[in-house]
């Protein structure tokens, strides 16, 4: 199974819990045990996973990313987006969570996280159950 899914972005960097909408596709493919892995075909957003209780991590994580690498440097890619290619390849475009008992084996505090560096956009990633 393989499902596209938009979000919205509305902010240059911003950092969505995804994880409700990945489940859902988890669940209506009624795969009991196997593989989901989320892919974003942007090249510059990223997806990564990491606490999704406290808000405050996903601003922390940005903005300790916007301090090593700021919006405003001496980049030579003429669409100003450097900074976003730069983010996005560090944090990846794509993560890999086991399915048991048709469920994100996911830890407690864990969620999926869409990273957006060169918002606001619309996006769309992709979520593959095998």
């Amino acid at each position: 199974m393989l499902k596209e899914i938009t979000v919205q972005t509305n902010t240059q960097t911003q950092i969505l819990d995804i994880t409700a909408q990945v489940q859902k596709v988890v669940g209506e493919s009624g795969i009991a045990e196997g593989l989901c892995c989320v892919f974003i075909p942007h090249t510059t957003a990223g997806v990564t996973i990491n606490e999704n209780a406290d808000p405050s991590v996903k601003q922390d994580i940005l903005m300790e990313l916007n301090k090593v690498i700021p919006f405003d440097d001496d980049y030579s890619h003429l669409e100003g987006n450097s900074a976003a290619h730069i983010k996005a390849s560090i944090v990846g475009f794509s993560v890999n969570v086991p399915v048991k008992n048709n469920n994100l084996l996911l830890g407690t505090w864990q969620g999926i996280c869409f990273c957006e560096f060169d918002g606001p956009r619309r996006r769309h990633f992709y979520v593959k159950i095998v």
